[in-house]
């Protein structure tokens, strides 16, 4: 899909890309966008000018909000703490089940009110308490100028920053842009090419070798998350295949977030049942991953973290509230009860921001 553009419109120079004949090849996913100058790529907002690949959602966004860093969801990443959010517009995938698709298919004017320069938005996180600033509520790959620009001066503000992503990059690109990433939610949509396919638009492959680089080859805490879609990725065996995979290709210590499905967009199916997300999480568990968790249902057991040596509990969720805290105040990441390591970025005690979810202006 390639989208003709409009006479004019604000760009950024793009980093990823090369000529081919008379056109210019998009390279930061694996899509590889073949664009005559004047025509934009199926994210929307790569075009292509006469010199070359640009991207048109630099220092643009669809807003700003203060969130719970559970909410993106990062479990073991800054339990409690603020997290500054922002997107832009468009997708370079095209998932017909999108719960934003009404960021992620937008034509950029249509979300695009509010601008917030790298260090303006560096700025609003020290001022607003937030620990951490999230690129999310669309891909961050498709406006990873941006977001490198964003993560460096953060970084030099001490803020740390969060990729909400489907891992849908290329592998050109993918050490430039996770350089700068702290920790990163990666979408696992499902466990077979014919799911990303059918209903993606995309491939399973890159995605995983994303998750791989991650785990392997950077710095960056990693979570999983699968939406489960009742008849689409939610059978036993497909199941046991992808927290099989996860074990073995990525380790038992990454937290994987089973998450419920509710009617949006283009794919009709019912809402998906909170025994799915049950039996998923006891699959996950029998597998042998070490945190397996439940989402966008009500389960304080499977929101919970619990010690994967003695089981005792270490941080209890309702939602995005957290009660009880098992950890070692003394020797922060550690079992109170036993002194294990628990993997994942923690701090001697919990932040107290809650469940509140509160919008601000950043910028003009």
């Amino acid at each position: 899909m390639i989208h003709e553009d409009e006479p004019t419109v604000e760009t950024f120079p793009g980093r990823w890309w090369h000529a081919e004949g008379d056109r210019f090849v998009c390279d930061l996913c694996p899509r590889a966008c073949h664009l005559r100058p004047g025509q934009r790529g199926f994210c929307y907002v790569r075009m292509a000018t006469e010199d070359g690949v640009a991207l048109t959602t630099y220092g643009r966004s669809s807003g700003f909000c203060i969130d719970p860093i559970e909410k993106k969801p990062l479990f073991h990443f800054l339990p409690g703490t603020p997290i500054l959010s922002f997107g832009t517009a468009g997708c370079n995938l095209g998932c017909r089940f999108c719960q934003n698709w009404d960021i992620s298919k937008a034509r950029q004017d249509d979300r695009l009110m509010d601008r917030a320069s790298p260090e303006q938005l560096a700025e609003a996180a020290v001022a607003h308490g937030c620990r951490s600033v999230a690129f999310t509520y669309n891909d961050p790959v498709i406006f990873a100028e941006y977001a490198i620009d964003v993560a460096e001066a953060c970084h030099q503000r001490d803020i740390r920053t969060v990729a909400v992503t489907a891992g849908y990059i290329s592998a050109g690109a993918r050490e430039e842009f996770f350089a700068g990433v702290d920790a990163a939610n990666v979408d696992l949509k499902a466990f077979t090419e014919r799911f990303y396919q059918r209903l993606c638009y995309g491939a399973l492959e890159p995605v995983k070798e994303t998750l791989q680089y991650l785990v392997h080859h950077t710095d960056t805490w990693v979570e999983l998350t699968t939406l489960l879609i009742p008849g689409e990725n939610d059978s036993d065996h497909e199941l046991h295949e992808l927290t099989a995979w996860v074990r073995e290709a990525l380790g038992p210590h990454v937290p994987l977030h089973f998450t419920a499905y509710h009617p949006d967009y283009r794919l009709d199916r019912p809402p998906t049942p909170a025994s799915t997300l049950l039996r998923a999480r006891r699959i996950g568990l029998e597998e042998g991953l070490w945190f397996v968790y439940t989402g966008n249902v009500r389960d304080v057991e499977g929101n919970s973290t619990w010690c994967p040596s003695c089981g005792s509990l270490l941080i209890q969720r309702d939602w995005y509230q957290l009660g009880a805290w098992g950890m070692d105040p003394a020797r922060p990441g550690r079992c109170a009860s036993c002194g294990t390591a628990v993997p994942g970025v923690f701090e001697a005690r919990p932040g107290t921001w809650g469940g509140r979810r509160q919008p601000i202006r950043i910028g003009s």
